[in-house]
């Protein structure tokens, strides 16, 4: 039940039969470089939105009922690690960029929340989302999903406390610190409410998104049928000792969430790459990404936006090498 669950339903290999047998009734063979990438790209392209939107319709459903005054209620109630736990499992259920949680991190800090707790917040948000867990099982199996999960979970926690014990909030820009907070009541949503909430983020999150499905799609599609498989093995396989490192660099300077890199990294594992080379390429990308860190710059001291990248990177570049030597385990 468990493998059907997986092939058909999650990874919806059915439907990859099916573009194929049309391909080969238009002529094309899918066997070769022109087929087998188009039908690639069809088959992830399609993939990706129905399970993005389904995903999406779920968690939103979910996260209408924590919207930040009560996010923020239920954090302000828990102290120490505690509070870095729950911060890092909130983070869960809310945006699928870090572009998009960086308001809500804003948001907690001026509210009063502690720094280290806020941290961890922004480092799980877009880095271990639901979603992501849904969509890694579609394409790498239950077992990396759960580890994958498990271990961005340390990495929030871990980070925002280490943030917490540095006493950083001078750090944090004056207007937050200072901005006043004025609590309003929140209203309780009907189940309608919520599924109009739900269907309105789907709508939104695609249209923000899509482009970079298509972009990441394509890249992969590409490499999986154009870069020969010696050239990946060489430079992000087991012959380089530095595959994480370059793949955790080349991912912050990227700008895409999770739903376009995943197709990248299914296409680099594919062909050869380390599974800790193209986990840290995601992560990298999800939590690190340039335009995010542009952004967090406005609010934020270049002395605790630089302890607060070197914290990711060096927490990605361990589980990078990590993953890489339990990848026997788990692939």
């Amino acid at each position: 039940m468990w493998t059907f669950i997986q092939d058909q339903i999650l990874g919806m290999k059915w439907l990859s039969a099916l573009i194929g047998n049309l391909l080969n009734v238009l002529g094309l063979d899918i066997t070769g470089k022109p087929g087998g990438t188009i039908q690639f790209f069809f088959y992830d392209v399609i993939k990706i939105v129905v399970l993005l939107c389904t995903l999406i319709f779920i968690v939103s459903y979910i996260q209408s009922y924590f919207p930040p005054e009560r996010t923020k209620k239920i954090l302000g109630r828990f102290h120490g690690i505690g509070a870095n736990v729950i911060a890092a499992l909130l983070g869960t259920v809310t945006p699928f960029c870090s572009c998009s949680s960086i308001p809500l991190f804003i948001g907690f800090t001026s509210a009063g929340l502690k720094l280290g707790v806020t941290f961890s917040f922004l480092i799980s948000s877009p880095m271990v989302d639901l979603g992501s867990l849904v969509l890694l099982m579609s394409i790498f199996g239950a077992k990396v999903a759960i580890v994958y999960v498990v271990l961005g979970l340390v990495i929030a926690v871990a980070g925002g406390t280490l943030i917490e014990k540095l006493h950083l909030e001078n750090q944090v820009e004056e207007f937050i610190r200072n901005a006043k907070q004025i609590d309003v009541p929140q209203e309780e949503l009907t189940v309608k409410d919520r599924l109009k909430y739900s269907a309105e983020q789907v709508a939104g999150t695609l249209k923000k998104v899509f482009p970079y499905i298509l972009i990441g799609v394509g890249v992969g599609a590409f490499i999986h049928n154009w870069i020969p498989q010696d050239l990946i093995v060489r430079f992000l396989g087991k012959g380089n000792p530095f595959g994480v490192i370059i793949a955790t660099i080349a991912g912050v300077a990227m700008y895409a969430d999770i739903f376009g890199c995943i197709p990248i990294a299914e296409a680099l594992l594919a062909k050869g790459a380390k599974l800790g080379v193209v986990l840290s390429f995601m992560m990298g990308v999800t939590t690190l990404s340039l335009p995010s860190m542009i952004m967090l710059k406005k609010a934020i001291k270049p002395k605790l936006l630089g302890i607060f990248i070197a914290i990711c990177t060096v927490g990605i570049i361990i589980v990078g090498y990590f993953f890489n030597a339990i990848q026997y385990l788990l692939v």
